[in-house]
């Protein structure tokens, strides 16, 4: 979400005593700040707010009367979290008055026990203003909501908006719970990007910052980012529900996924915003351990270049050596990678027209293929990646793992995807797919 943020400020107070609030997310942006969920203002001495603090753990706050925090700290970039919190200040075990349950399990190695006193008020549900993804217009929550619910006068286990799956034994969502909102409940980030209520009481609410994107990524199907834990070297500054990438100039290493592959057929684009000389993308099997470590850098890295320089005798890169290859890219090109691990090639294309005449269903033949690629990445699996190899100004680029954007501009006219997992810009060779959790499962 970057600085974008949902807005609502209520007529009239609902009931403050028992509550449920239940939301799924996915922390995409940088860790280690504060970061506001759910937030309700007056002024500084009126406020309540649900946030991740700025050692990743989650609190719930209410002024000075409640003050529930992990021990646990939340930094998994890749997962969608369900985040529940029952209110019920009526009940007469204290610390029962406050429930906190991430993924289905209660929370009870708290780093912080201040619980309200029976029958005590939060501040959610008064007539001040009430904020999603922001805390008074700060402390921005930086990645995906989906699935918020607020509910007044009623307080619902967890139970009722997940359950375990009895094959994977994760925690899964229900999209339809069945609740009763009570005054002033809500149910928004349903299906899309919209602030509209779809709780039936008309609780919309407004975009009051930033651009609030539509995404693929979703509980049931967790697609590749970036990944921001494994961004030292590069130092890439990411946005965009870590899709989009500014690389600093000078800059020798490459940013990969959250999700590797190992077998099957796999398709990304990625729209490249600047290239000054030797951008590249591609894949590797070797995760960047110091700053030199550029994607074709190892014997299971393949690269293809862009920019300026890259456009004479060579445009490809492995095992730290330079070959040539049909032609290079720059500035707005998008960029299409088919990895096929059945085989093991990899394929570039440029603007829909895949380069050096090739052909990602021809299977062992290999016809155009870049690179015949390693059975044996040294971590077991590959990741797309992108980044400098020597960089004066630096790189930017935004890629499309199924998402159907390049930054928050949607494509432009979506290709045909036989698999039915993502929305690219151009058409998705048969028998490929987005790299999701529902792609590996295919």
């Amino acid at each position: 979400m970057a600085n974008t943020h949902l807005q609502k400020t209520f007529s009239a107070s609902a009931n403050r005593e028992r509550q449920t609030i239940s939301v799924w997310l996915k922390r995409t942006g940088v860790l280690g700040t504060t970061q506001a969920i759910f937030s309700v203002y007056g002024n500084e001495s009126y406020y309540a707010h649900l946030r991740f603090k700025s050692d990743d753990s989650i609190q719930l706050y209410n002024n000075s009367d409640i003050n529930i925090r992990t021990n646990r700290k939340f930094r998994d970039v890749n997962a969608w979290y369900h985040i529940h919190v029952i209110i019920d200040t009526p009940n007469s075990t204290s610390t029962d008055r406050i429930r906190l349950y991430v993924n289905g399990e209660r929370e009870t190695d708290l780093a912080n026990t201040v619980y309200p006193a029976v029958n005590g008020e939060i501040k959610f549900g008064d007539s001040n203003l009430h904020s999603i993804g922001s805390y008074d217009s700060g402390s921005y929550f930086d990645g995906c909501m989906s699935h918020f619910h607020f509910i007044t006068n009623n307080a619902y286990e967890p139970t009722v908006f997940g359950s375990t799956d009895s094959t994977t034994g994760e925690w899964k969502i229900n999209t339809n719970p069945n609740v009763t909102y009570g005054t002033n409940g809500f149910f928004v980030l349903k299906d899309g990007n919209s602030g509209t209520d779809e709780s039936g009481n008309s609780n919309n609410f407004t975009v009051a910052g930033g651009t609030l994107t539509n995404t693929e990524d979703n509980p049931s199907n967790v697609f590749a980012t970036l990944n921001a834990i494994n961004n030292y070297y590069p130092n890439n500054t990411l946005s965009n529900g870590n899709t989009s990438f500014t690389q600093p100039a000078s800059t020798y290493a490459s940013t990969g996924t959250t999700l590797g592959m190992t077998s099957g057929k796999w398709y990304a684009e990625v729209k490249c915003t600047y290239v000054d000389n030797w951008g590249m993308v591609g894949i590797f099997g070797t995760q960047p351990t110091a700053s030199g470590d550029d994607i074709g850098k190892e014997i299971d890295g393949y690269a293809y270049f862009g920019g300026s320089s890259a456009g004479g005798s060579f445009q490809k890169r492995n095992n730290n050596t330079n070959t040539s290859y049909d032609t290079t890219f720059t500035t707005n090109d998008i960029i299409s990678i088919a990895v096929d691990l059945d085989n093991y090639k990899i394929y570039f294309g440029k603007n829909g027209t895949w380069l050096n005449s090739g052909d990602p269903t021809s299977g062992a033949t290999g016809t155009g293929a870049a690179f015949t690629i390693s059975q044996t990445p040294s971590s077991g699996a590959y990741f797309f990646a992108a980044g400098n190899w020597d960089g004066d100004n630096g790189f930017n680029a935004s890629w499309n793992f199924g998402n159907g954007y390049f930054g928050t501009t949607a494509v432009s006219s979506a290709g045909t995807n036989a698999s039915g997992n993502g929305i690219f810009e151009y058409d998705v060779p048969t028998g490929y797919t987005a790299l999701s959790t529902k792609g590996l499962n295919l």
